[in-house]
């Protein structure tokens, strides 16, 4: 199921062990991201558009974090669905860098920069380096072919103060081992003003680009449009050479800046605009990377790249059972045994077995397989091997969390006539989906004869208890006290009451933290309902984080409830409620939830604090159709009584990995302090990539500038969109042709 981070601050994922500093920084940035193996092709002869992959002939990435050069970008992108966690140093600037690439035309960043020379201020961070926040992103305007450049325009740090603005048109063109870049660039990336703005003659004022925004000015956080493409341009580009030794790449760069415009009045000496470097593929995930900038300077940097959309791991799975060409004679069933059997094979749980005429339906979870059309075609080889020729076709409708999503119906003769394609025999009936082009034939005198007694065959009493335990990790990113984190170990566990109700609790063990560290408390004028994140961690070792009754409810075929209350999250609890509506197989989606929370206290264990409040939110879900993006808008009240609307839009892979960024704006205005308002990136990671058994559960991985007051929302547990994941029938089909019968 898909998990969509709504509050950044609390988000877990593991630590890694202590690693020298730099080093450290970029294992925390990209904790929870394990080494997967990434083909690592070699160098393409002719002028031919370049391969994919994560590292080599331009594909390295920038001192900002992106497809680049050094100080520059280039017009490529990685492979669509991986992600680049890297670091660099050019003094004064330390920078650390998450990139992400969504599509294949589409790349996105956040970087966070220390300014080793500059510092926040006494009166905010003491003697701590300023810290500077940007988010980046490029778009590809087309495609490398045998004559044209590969053309992409972009914008850096287009957000917060964008000390380091800049906006740029780019081009890039493969030769051989060679790979040449030419770009312009606006604000800083063209400071050094080469050519008037062209756009000026049309317009004079792109002429000048106004002024950067100054610590705390009125601009942080904001997005500023004002400057876009504004000023004079600056000229920069570069050359990439891939040598014969293949973890080699060379490069030498033109740099469009002069240095003598930098912020907060830090302008550096520039001996030459040529800068030159090196990048060396240490593994096919971790390149380092060295060179010489401005003619006076070295600059170092490391990066860890992920593909993410292809993650996998080795499977110990039981092998499914082969396929009998013919059913067996008349026997005497076990439906105990034969649930058992189904479970072991396909991971479907089952609630019950019954029949309608020769049709065997079986009811349940899939909890296994990410693609339920591999369960189910699993589970298609053990009824046809273990029933006999009564019965001519298996349904199983699927639930979660006690609600019925779906139900998909397979005709025997199509399981044994497997070679057939059978998308080409689906038909759409009355919500079901269905392999076969007539109904089957009923025949409830003899099924009653062969099988007597109820159309109920078995039901199995509920799986009363669930528990488990993972580490995790909770972050905050960027605020004038550093990286901050805590790596913890949560223990969890479930009692089911019945078919629709459930009892959830979870605890956290603090294994090392260090948010002593958080000391700056923003100029916001909101409730603290996120800020007092570094007592809640500090003030304990053990906490309770999770301790709720949860009921659902299906009102009808597309209507579905769910109500809850206890412990909802580490900082609040509360009593809630949410209603969706979600047809079968529409792109769209409905939803409204209503949450009255109060405060916890600093400890995590059963006290409350004074501050209470109503929040909720009007959600619509839409599946674009396109490449598996999920676009989600939520209108509503915040925790800290602010109102306003969160954009949420991601992009899905094959494998369950996916990739997104949110923003909020709420009417807090000029209260929300340092940020202006709410965004950042996410990822979700498939856990089955990691493990030796398949699995369908996530983990989500965020990164957000700041954690503020403003556009808080609750962290709730569970949310009906992703039990109703089973509604999504694309995502059945996109593991029909090539699992069902496997």
């Amino acid at each position: 199921m898909h998990h969509f981070p709504s509050s950044p601050a609390m988000q877990a994922r593991p630590r890694l062990a202590p690693l020298p500093r730099i080093i450290r920084r970029l294992a925390l940035l990209s904790a929870g991201v394990m080494l997967a193996p990434v083909s690592h092709a070699g160098v393409l002869d002719g002028p031919q558009p370049v391969e994919s992959r994560l590292s080599g002939l331009g594909h390295g990435q920038s001192d900002f974090g992106g497809v680049g050069l050094m100080q520059t970008p280039t017009a490529r992108m990685q492979k669509p669905g991986s992600i680049h966690f890297s670091y660099s140093q050019v003094e004064p600037y330390q920078r650390y860098n998450v990139s992400l690439q969504p599509l294949d035309w589409l790349e996105v960043g956040f970087r966070y920069t220390e300014v080793t020379n500059r510092l926040y201020g006494e009166s905010i961070a003491g003697d701590r380096d300023y810290l500077d926040k940007g988010v980046d992103a490029k778009i590809r305007l087309w495609e490398e072919s045998r004559y044209l450049p590969q053309l992409a325009v972009g914008l850096r740090d287009m957000g917060g103060t964008s000390l380091f603005g800049s906006e740029y048109l780019v081009a890039s063109k493969r030769w051989y081992d060679l790979d040449f870049t030419l770009g312009l660039g606006w604000g800083y990336l063209g400071s050094r003003g080469d050519l008037s703005n062209p756009i000026g003659w049309i317009r004079d004022s792109y002429n000048d680009r106004p002024g950067r925004g100054e610590t705390g000015g009125d601009q942080g956080g904001e997005f500023s449009l004002n400057s876009l493409f504004k000023g004079d341009m600056g000229v920069f580009g570069g050359v990439e050479w891939q040598t014969p030794w293949d973890p080699l790449v060379m490069m030498v760069e033109l740099d469009g800046n002069d240095y003598q415009s930098e912020p907060q009045d830090n302008d550096q000496a520039q001996d030459s605009p040529i800068n030159l470097g090196a990048r060396l593929s240490v593994t096919d995930n971790l390149t380092l990377k060295a060179g010489w900038e401005r003619g006076n300077t070295a600059m170092l940097g490391v990066n860890f790249g992920v593909d993410l959309a292809g993650l996998s791991q080795a499977k110990l799975d039981r092998p499914p059972e082969a396929l009998q060409a013919e059913a067996p004679s008349r026997n005497q069933v076990s439906w105990p045994e034969l649930s058992r059997e189904i479970h072991a094979q396909s991971g479907i749980r089952v609630d019950s077995l019954s029949r309608e005429g020769t049709a065997l339906i079986v009811s349940g979870e899939s909890t296994r397989f990410r693609s339920t059309a591999q369960a189910e075609g699993r589970a298609n080889r053990v009824l046809h091997n273990r029933l006999d020729d009564y019965f001519e076709s298996f349904h199983y409708r699927l639930r979660s969390g006690g609600l019925d999503t779906r139900e998909d119906v397979h005709q025997r003769a199509d399981i044994v006539n497997a070679g057939h394609d059978a998308r080409q025999q689906l038909r759409y009936t009355h919500g079901v989906y269905a392999l076969a082009a007539t109904e089957p034939d009923s025949d409830e005198a003899q099924g009653a004869a062969r099988y007597p007694g109820e159309k109920v065959l078995l039901e199995n009493p509920d799986d009363r208890w669930s528990a488990g335990f993972s580490p995790g990790l909770n972050q905050n990113i960027g605020g004038p006290d550093g990286y901050l984190y805590q790596a913890y170990l949560r223990g969890s566990a479930a009692w089911r009451t019945d078919r629709h109700g459930w009892l959830s609790g979870s605890a956290q063990l603090t294994l090392f933290d260090n948010f002593d560290k958080f000391d700056y408390i923003s100029d916001s004028k909101l409730p603290r309902v996120r800020s007092y994140i570094g007592r809640y961690i500090e003030e304990t070792d053990v906490g309770i984080d999770n301790l709720q009754y949860t009921r659902t409810h299906q009102f009808g075929r597309d209507w579905y409830g769910m109500a809850y209350g206890g412990i909802l999250e580490m900082m609040y609890a509360g009593v809630g409620a949410e209603v969706l509506y979600r047809p079968l197989g529409s792109p769209l989606a409905y939803g409204v939830d209503v949450n009255w929370v109060k405060q916890r206290e600093f400890d995590q264990q059963f006290g409350l604090r004074d501050y209470s409040t109503t929040t909720g939110h009007a959600s619509v879900y839409w599946d674009t159709g396109y490449e598996d993006v999920l676009a989600k808008a939520s209108i509503g009240r915040y925790l800290a009584e602010d109102v306003g609307v969160t954009l949420d839009v991601s992009r899905g892979f094959a494998n369950g990995a996916r990739m997104g960024a949110w923003a909020t704006f709420t009417d807090a205005g000029d209260d929300f302090g340092e940020g202006s308002f709410d965004k950042g990136l996410y990822i979700v990671l498939p856990l089955d990539a990691f493990f030796m058994h398949s699995t369908r559960d996530n983990v989500g991985l965020a990164w957000n500038p700041l954690t503020r007051d403003g556009g808080a929302r609750l962290n709730r547990k569970f949310s009906l969109y992703d039990m109703t994941s089973y509604r999504d029938m694309d995502d059945y089909w996109r593991g029909f042709a090539s699992q069902v019968w496997k």
